[in-house]
Order: structure tokens, then C-alpha cells, then sequence
């Protein structure tokens, strides 16, 4: 059995920001999760590059890709 591979894909945005957690075991991919962050709201261009680092960061402690 080998070990399980946790891939973050990111689809880099300032407006909306996608990604997708994958799951690789044996060559076989499995889809974990996948979302978008929305920063539209935001109107401070430093403002969303720190939510887009705060989310990155959760989603790299959480999943441990």
C-alpha cells in the first residue's frame, strides 16, 4: 500500500480565487473538495491578498497537501 498524496490545485484570482483539494492512492485520483473565495467585496487590492493568503494557509493546515 503506498501513501495516500494530497494535491492543492489553485486557480489564481483577485476577484475569485478557485481551488481544489485532490487525493492521490495507487495512481487512482479521488476529488476531496473544491470551492472559490470570493473577494469582490473587497475593494482594498492588500485587503484580498490577505484573505487569499489566510485561506491558502487554512486549506494547507487542514488538508496537508
Amino acid at each position: 500500500m503506498t501513501k495516500e498524496r494530497v494535491i492543492l490545485g489553485i486557480d489564481p484570482g483577485t476577484i475569485v480565487m478557485g481551488y481544489g483539494i485532490l487525493h492521490v492512492e495507487d495512481n487512482k485520483p479521488r476529488m476531496g473538495t473544491m470551492g472559490v473565495i470570493q473577494l469582490n467585496k473587497y475593494e482594498d487590492h492588500y485587503l484580498r491578498l490577505k484573505k487569499i493568503f489566510e485561506r491558502v494557509l487554512g486549506l494547507i493546515d487542514h488538508y496537508h497537501p
